[in-house]
């Protein structure tokens, strides 16, 4: 069999020593460098997919099974969110004043010798109707009333001798609270 021979078209001895061979002989081997570097990313990309691939299948089906445990407990959340809204109405209701804490107060001012005898309640005011044995009994039922720090205002509306015992006392005082 015959020898192979190559055949080298450009020159080698002048190659080698000039400026221009030496940039091309530099420019060659680098080039090849880049594409080998070049050729690993894109087999690297290439690979990595397959991994990305798998874990976005991964995400899918957790974000499916997730997805699924939160509208099954939808109606759970709705019904949760309804009871936290009736919660909320009934404690603003349950904190606010009632209108008979006023009245138990009002209760606790009265002197022993004062009878009521009558009572309206309204949700700001409210009119206290009753006879007393003297009238100091009515100014001492009015200036506790009006020490009170939670009404705002105690008056009294109408002052009179009963018409029955012209010993008792009729009065009437307003309170706005």
């Amino acid at each position: 069999m015959p020898k192979a021979e190559t055949i080298n078209l450009l020159p080698q001895e002048e190659f080698d020593v000039s400026t221009l061979g030496r940039i091309l002989k530099w420019a060659m081997g680098t080039f090849r460098i880049i594409v080998i570097v070049t050729e690993m990313v894109v087999m690297a990309a290439f690979l990595s997919r397959f991994w990305l691939d798998a874990q976005n299948s991964d995400l899918n089906d957790t974000i499916a099974t997730k997805t699924a445990q939160i509208a099954s407990q939808s109606d759970f959340e709705k019904q949760f969110r309804i009871t936290q809204n009736k919660l909320s109405i009934f404690k603003t209701l349950a904190d606010s004043p009632q209108p008979s804490d006023k009245l138990n107060m009002v209760g606790s001012k009265i002197p022993p010798d004062v009878i009521l005898t009558g009572v309206s309640v309204n949700d700001t005011s409210a009119q206290i109707n009753g006879v007393a044995l003297s009238e100091a009994d009515i100014a001492q039922l009015l200036d506790s009333l009006q020490n009170e720090k939670s009404l705002k205002t105690a008056d009294l509306g109408s002052l009179s001798t009963s018409e029955n015992d012209p010993s008792l006392t009729v009065f009437a005082v307003n309170i706005s609270y």
